[in-house]
């Protein structure tokens, strides 16, 4: 009997202990992403990291209540069962909802993550596990699957966020927190495969371990969008420098913060109409180049066949610039068009170079 009450009083003070932890953590956690947010998504309306702060305040909330029933509950009941079941399956869904944020999502998942129909793709299978836990938090009573739908729930989460991260930061060239979030993932995978055999020792261990880990990762992730927005900025035009190799056919463009030059190789037709564009800029002679009317059937040479050509040049420049499918058009591509060319007023179709002749070296 003595043995008994004393593993009672020890798990209560490793739950009391865990609960206090997860309250206190989580919710730094919170503010901290919030407040990371406030300085720098607000500005680009971007929610995404709202979305991920609400999923940690979900535990944080998790936290405080499993110290109240802790202390005022006499071991583990129904209740305290459902109140942590359903802060799961928020945090889950607040997760999912975050990812349309992200900027760099795998293609295949992508046309699923960014249609209007993922709220009711997500939104339905929460319901759906919503609704039975609440129903048994009433009644008392549920078939062992339906009380762990969260965990099902999680799956599902696992699944779409561990695509997501992985691509974020492969896409940024971070490989080593690619693979990072892959054990995340696993170690998350673990623990809810625990909440199935009801081992609360170990449950309580890698819930631990995959929540400060996942939090960590998040907080990795933000830290690689602000430093993909340092470095990606497209400097004005008074900063940006453009130097041409002929007999190599490449370029070399400075201006960027952190590097002092990036060098990018160019096709040749490519590279002859960015040359072309440079020398109108320094002979400063006729510094606009035409481009060929649709409907034109004439003999007459235009230096431009179509549009399509300007948009494969700033292609390529963004391709050598931040790395193949690495680049926005509204974050690179926009501001890079708007700083190398522009068109004139009163003819649309012609264009020239905007950099400064002095900034510019054949």
């Amino acid at each position: 009997m003595l043995s008994i009450n004393l593993i009672s009083n020890l798990n209560n003070e490793i739950n009391s202990f865990y609960g206090w932890w997860q309250f206190a953590v989580c919710l730094f956690a919170f503010f901290a992403l919030i407040a990371v947010w406030w300085h720098i998504g607000k500005k680009q309306n971007d929610l995404g990291q709202v979305w991920l702060a609400l999923s940690v305040l979900c535990w944080s909330i998790s936290g405080l209540l499993d110290v109240y029933f802790t202390q005022f509950s006499a071991g583990e009941n129904i209740l305290q069962e459902g109140w942590r079941s359903i802060l799961s399956l928020f945090n889950s869904l607040f997760i999912l909802f975050a990812l349309p944020w992200f900027r760099y999502l795998p293609k295949p998942l992508a046309p699923i993550i960014k249609s209007k129909y993922w709220v009711y793709i997500v939104g339905l299978p929460f319901l759906f596990s919503l609704l039975p836990t609440i129903s048994k938090m009433a009644s008392g009573r549920s078939l062992f699957v339906i009380s762990e739908l969260d965990v099902y729930y999680a799956l599902l989460t696992l699944g779409f966020l561990g695509s997501v991260l992985w691509e974020s930061f492969a896409r940024r060239r971070l490989k080593a927190l690619a693979w990072l979030s892959l054990v995340c993932m696993l170690i998350t995978l673990v623990a809810q495969f625990y909440k199935l055999t009801g081992s609360s020792i170990n449950l309580t261990l890698f819930s631990a371990i995959f929540k400060t880990s996942l939090i960590m990762l998040f907080f990795a992730l933000a830290l690689s969008w602000v430093r993909e927005l340092s470095e990606n900025i497209i400097p004005t035009k008074e900063h940006f420098r453009i130097i041409f190799n002929r007999k190599e056919r490449f370029v070399l463009l400075k201006g960027f913060p952190g590097d002092s030059e990036r060098k990018i190789s160019l096709t040749p037709a490519l590279f002859d109409l960015f040359f072309k564009f440079a020398e109108r800029k320094k002979n400063g002679l006729d510094e606009w180049l035409e481009i060929k009317p649709k409907s034109f059937e004439g003999s007459k040479e235009y230096d431009i066949r179509d549009h399509n050509e300007i948009k494969r040049l700033l292609f390529a420049l963004l391709d050598g610039l931040f790395g193949k499918d690495n680049w926005t058009q509204d974050l690179h591509l926009k501001p890079l068009k708007n700083t190398l060319f522009e068109m004139s007023e009163k003819r649309k179709r012609k264009i020239r170079l905007a950099i400064p002749a002095v900034n510019i070296s054949l």
